[in-house]
């Protein structure tokens, strides 16, 4: 696939632009656990799909191909991915995060891999002053979402890849929310990037994957080693149904992203909510950030309610909106971060980033904008 054609084309076409060998437009599912040889030493380049298969070899050749990486890895979830990452660290290394991110990140650092010695320091990394004074000696990593869960704060992407440049850190960003469609943050000074591709590459709410994507060489056979020893790699069928979602990649974001703003907008306007969290409204926190280093806003939203017996009674009453964990689907989900999604944080943490018993979380679809819209009227206000 050459360079010099649109995203569009490329997320439609992927790395191979269907199978060479038979001509199969959709690339075919290679559902085979190992791959026989026709003499010693002889290899087809295919042994045990744990190592490599090309139905997932085609997947993370068109991630890689789609964020401008070298190459891509892909897993069994999103936080197999990011559990990857952190094996690039050891036993007394510490790392910078993002201290609003999604509960399963915050519980890998916080309780699993900090019993191994890796020290975790969770900051806001939007105060660039805050994440310097956070660099010790033992530093390692820094890792952000932007936008991040569920509060939807941005972070400058230039402005913490120059300071882990400086301070020579791997510079990891979870890209789940906005995909290589609206940002590629390799392009703006990341090392590696991470999606959960259960959510918008996938994009049906019908496989959980995940994937790694490299800037460089640099870390290509440390991950590659750390996948195939620690064997949370994907299967071939999971692949293919990712592949198949990238294909409709930039349509159901712009439908969505369009839904998304009407939401927001109206939600911005409503008595019942105190407070909207979305980057797409213009003049809000961290907007004119985002406008420099993405091209789109996403279609994830949270909100605030004034009364907080308006929570039971939004997600009972909700007919169109489904109440589901996860986001990024074709579907509307509404989530409860409060039990769901953010429920191992502790309570401190929670107070401060303000997910607290009054906030929702919206994965805003492809349904008809009126549909959502009186949907969500009937919940709110019947």
């Amino acid at each position: 696939m050459s360079d010099k054609c649109n995203f569009e084309t490329r997320a439609v076409r992927g790395a191979s632009g269907g199978d060479r060998i038979t001509g199969a437009i959709s690339f075919p599912i290679y559902q085979s656990a190992t791959f026989k040889h026709a003499g010693l030493n002889e290899s087809t380049g295919y042994d045990y799909s744990r190592l490599q298969n090309p139905t997932v070899e085609e997947l993370e050749k068109t991630v890689a191909l789609l964020e401008k990486g070298e190459e891509a890895l892909a897993f069994a979830t999103g936080l197999a991915a990011i559990t990857c990452c952190i094996h690039l660290f050891k036993g007394g290394d510490h790392v910078i995060i993002s201290e609003d991110l999604y509960g399963g990140t915050f519980r890998l650092f916080h309780d699993i891999y900090n019993d191994l010695g890796i020290e975790a320091t969770f900051v806001d990394t939007r105060n660039l002053e805050e994440v310097e004074k956070a660099v010790k000696k033992n530093t390692k990593g820094i890792l952000i979402e932007t936008p991040s869960n569920p509060s939807l704060r941005i972070t400058d992407i230039r402005a913490i890849g120059k300071i882990a440049k400086t301070n020579n850190l791997i510079f990891i960003v979870d890209n789940t929310f906005l995909t290589p469609y609206y940002q590629r943050p390799l392009e703006l000074g990341a090392d590696v990037v991470v999606h959960s591709g259960t959510k918008y590459l996938g994009g049906h709410n019908d496989v959980l994957a995940g994937l790694i994507v490299v800037k460089d060489k640099t870390h290509v056979e440390r991950l590659k080693y750390i996948q195939m020893s620690t064997g949370a790699t994907l299967g071939a069928f999971e692949a293919w149904l990712v592949l198949r979602g990238i294909k409709t990649l930039h349509i159901r974001l712009d439908r969505s992203q369009d839904n998304a703003i009407a939401v927001a907008n109206w939600l911005d306007k409503q008595e019942e909510i105190t407070e909207v969290h979305y980057v797409g409204i213009v003049g809000s926190e961290g907007y004119e950030i985002n406008k420099s280093q993405s091209s789109g806003f996403g279609t994830t939203l949270s909100f605030r309610v004034k009364d907080i017996g308006l929570v039971a009674k939004i997600l009972k009453s909700v007919k169109v909106v489904s109440f589901a964990e996860s986001l990024g689907g074709v579907d509307l989900l509404i989530t409860y971060p409060f039990t769901q999604t953010h429920a191992e944080m502790p309570d401190d943490l929670r107070k401060k980033l303000g997910v607290d018993e009054y906030l929702l979380r919206l994965s805003v679809g492809i349904e008809n904008i009126d549909d959502i819209l009186g949907d969500l009227k009937q919940a709110i206000k019947g």
